[in-house]
């Protein structure tokens, strides 16, 4: 009998390895298992089994495999197809993209035998509740609420528990614990009257609880957008939706069709911050079929989430941020890209480098299920491809509830200097309309796009600005920590008394971010309460959620956040925004910055006034002619779309071309100046005046090492995948090269 051997696929930036197949796993086998291997002398890791052959490999010494990983999933056929595409265009190994695809805790990697054997995880009971077996029929129900006239919580959580019975059989059912919204007292409390009972057990594949029977209804605008979606089939449709315009409850019975139908669904959201409010709005509707999936959840729970994704048959919502695109999903009938435009669903640190928005349209692809890209703001790329009948698109143009869209004020902070109208960091128009708002028992929400409390600090006898050490930036103002930190590579110094350079006493703080902002807010209106919402007060989901819940119930007056606070948020007592500085939006190197500036202050405006009242917005600026400022206190997407596609065919870039941008990344900078020359040395002849570069990037030193940037263009039509082949025997043969062989080429296709 032929050997039996298997390419497997580890969690690193390595092709696949391939080993000899033990005879004990001959029979039993299989591509798309997880089996231990061992790389060198003593690291195991997990790896996937990718193709089963009987061709013997070119070396002597074949390690067998001989052991599966128990705990870890089989990867289905289309799962692996849709890994092979992502690493075959962001230009990637299959390693990697393991690497970002998998929790930890089912990819056991570089551990001895002994790690390796204390990995893994168990499945995790889940508490349910039912009623207790001497409440049999409707009369002893009845006797059970009437015995809790006295004890009101009691009562309504019964309700609630007997509102979330399987109808059909409503004296056998069970719910999950936390499907009730309840305190630990009250449930015990109805445990020790014998009105319910509690039980412990791991939920079997496929075992759902039922489906909502009423579900939000729907104006006859949402109805046309639902037949709109359904009659595109399986072609991508982009729903363009105002703020506050309902598309929520259209995703929501979009998703009731689907899981009726015993499919799958996965839904993507662009932040952590986000899915709070979504994922208790969902699942009042959909409970647990709901699968969380994001960082913030413990590394137990995503491993957990993730097998249950791949045992399912159907009936699940998946619900996440980027990286829930690879959960090991099949059967899935429908994809929803909520905030569709937002840069967050792209991957730029590690690879793969993927655009979890465009991964999704191609996973749709893969299973034939409906894709929905939602937005208030639709990326020009997106827009463009619903103009070359690539998608189609539904438009809602009003509110949901007929609510009125914000009045929009354009405040000019060169002007309100000049009359002296400016306090700290808010012109009059915005104090007043605080100060009003806050009488009234109103919220207010501020934008300023800098966290800390200062970008960087200056001194004024002769012009020192502290910098990293490690990368080439100022370091930001933390006031609340006293220290100077770095945002590119985290390292800290306490702030100086004195300038380190000339001695004097004169090193003061220059610009605003969100902490000086709540520091002045404090000073000028001293009764409210304010709270701070960016990536130094949301480092846990308790902090961020604590923010979240002050703001939301109304112990909180004044919100002020990052590009945090700019989406997803339905907070019904704001009645004033403010954009503190719109001008940072767009003094940016970036042919997207006008693209980004408006769907910042569109989305940001549509914070306010979500209920009765017509909300107010105060955009600040020393720009107040800008056409981008103008189209965005218009509400003008068409206007906008029209400037950026007409500016970027003058230009030549997306969507008139593709981007490949690659990074050239060493210590020594002689070094990298010389590995830059050769690399364009060996690109030119084939790409020309395709080939921008090199050239530094705009931070051109981090953690230490110095960065070149080349840019390549290829025009609709050119073959990208021909341009990718010849960068990948570009970076190959600079490596080669001694003098080159530890530079850092990386790849960003599609950079944003």
């Amino acid at each position: 009998m032929a050997e039996l051997y298997a390419d497997i696929v580890v969690p690193l930036a390595q092709p696949a390895f391939t080993y000899r197949v033990d005879e004990t796993l001959r029979d039993t086998i299989a591509v798309g298992v997880c089996v231990k291997v061992q790389l060198g002398s003593s690291k195991l890791y997990a790896g996937i089994v990718w193709r089963l052959h009987n061709e013997a490999p070119a070396f002597k010494t074949v390690k067998s495999v001989s052991e599966y990983v128990s705990h870890s999933p089989r990867l289905s056929q289309t799962v692996m197809r849709f890994w092979e595409w992502v690493a075959d265009y962001y230009m990637c190994s299959l390693g990697e993209v393991m690497r970002g695809a998998m929790p930890s805790a089912l990819k056991p990697e570089g551990m001895t035998d002994g790690e390796f054997m204390r990995s893994g995880i168990a499945p995790k009971e889940v508490r349910l509740l039912r009623l207790h077996p001497e409440i049999a029929d409707e009369f002893a129900l009845g006797n059970a609420f009437e015995s809790l006239r006295q004890a009101p919580k009691q009562y309504e959580a019964l309700l609630d528990l007997v509102s979330k019975l399987p109808q059909d059989g409503m004296f056998s059912g069970e719910v999950p614990r936390h499907f009730v919204n309840a305190d630990p007292a009250v449930i015990a409390s109805l445990v020790k009257k014998r009105i319910l009972t509690v039980s412990s057990r791991v939920l079997r594949p496929g075992e759902l609880p039922p489906l909502p029977v009423v579900l939000p209804e729907l104006t006859d605008v949402q109805q046309r957008a639902m037949s709109e979606i359904a009659a595109n089939g399986s072609r991508p449709v982009l729903l363009h939706g105002v703020t506050g315009s309902g598309k929520t409850e259209i995703y929501i019975h979009l998703i009731n069709e689907q899981l009726r139908a015993d499919r799958n669904v996965m839904y993507l959201l662009p932040e952590i911050a986000m899915t709070s409010q979504l994922v208790a709005r969902i699942s009042k509707y959909f409970g647990e079929r709901v699968v969380i999936y994001h960082s913030r959840i413990s590394e137990s729970k995503r491993a957990e989430n993730y097998r249950r994704v791949a045992e399912s048959v159907g009936g699940m919502l998946i619900l996440g941020v980027r990286s829930a695109i690879f959960m090991p999903v099949d059967n899935l009938g429908l994809v929803i890209v909520d905030e569709e435009h937002d840069d967050s669903y792209k991957q730029n640190e590690t690879a793969p480098r993927y655009n979890a928005r465009d991964c999704a349209v191609v996973l749709g692809r893969l299973h034939g299920a409906c894709v929905v890209l939602g937005s208030a703001t639709p990326s020009v790329e997106s827009y463009f491809n619903v103009t070359e009948g690539k998608y189609g698109m539904t438009v809602l143009t009003e509110r949901y509830g007929g609510v009125s869209m914000p009045e929009v004020l354009i405040s000019d902070t060169i002007t309100a200097v000049k009359r002296g109208e400016r306090s700290s960091h808010f012109n009059k128009a915005l104090r007043d309309r605080i100060t009003a708002a806050l009488e009234a028992g109103e919220q207010v929400m501020l934008f300023q796009n800098r966290r800390g409390f200062s970008p960087y600090m200056e001194c004024t006898e002769c012009g020192y600005v502290p910098m990293c050490r490690d990368c080439n930036v100022s370091l930001t103002l933390h006031k609340s920590e006293g220290r100077l930190r770095c945002h590119y590579c985290g390292r800290s110094e306490p702030i100086p008394a004195t300038c380190p350079s000339c001695g004097a006493h004169a090193v003061v703080a220059r610009g605003f971010g969100t902490e000086k902002v709540e520091e002045e807010l404090a000073r000028l209106f001293p009764d409210a309460k304010v709270v701070r919402l960016d990536r130094d007060t949301a480092q846990s989901a308790r902090a961020y959620n604590s923010v979240i819940e002050s703001f939301e119930n109304g112990t909180a007056d004044i919100l002020v956040g990052t590009q945090m606070i700019t989406k997803g948020f339905d907070f019904a007592g704001v009645s004033v925004v403010g954009i503190l500085n719109a001008d940072n939006l767009l003094n940016y190197p970036d042919f997207r910055a006008g693209e980004r500036a408006y769907q910042i202050i569109a989305q940001m405006a549509g914070r306010a006034g979500r209920r009765e009242k017509r909300g107010q917005v105060v955009i600040q600026t020393s720009c107040p002619d800008n056409v981008v400022i103008r189209q965005a206190a218009a509400g003008d997407y068409g206007a906008m779309v029209r400037t950026q596609l007409a500016e970027r065919a003058d230009f030549f870039y997306p969507p008139y071309c593709r981007l490949l941008s690659v990074t050239l990344r060493f210590r020594d900078k002689s070094v990298l100046d010389a590995a830059g020359a050769r690399f364009r040395e060996l690109l030119a002849p084939v790409l020309g005046q395709r080939l921008l570069g090199p050239q530094p990037p705009v931070v051109d030193r981090i953690k230490r090492q110095f960065l070149l940037s080349f840019i390549i263009k290829t025009a609709r039509g050119e073959s990208f995948a021909a341009a990718k082949h010849v960068l990948a025997q570009a970076s190959a043969a600079l490596n080669a090269e001694q003098r080159f062989k530890y530079v850092d080429v990386i790849v960003n296709v599609d950079p944003v």
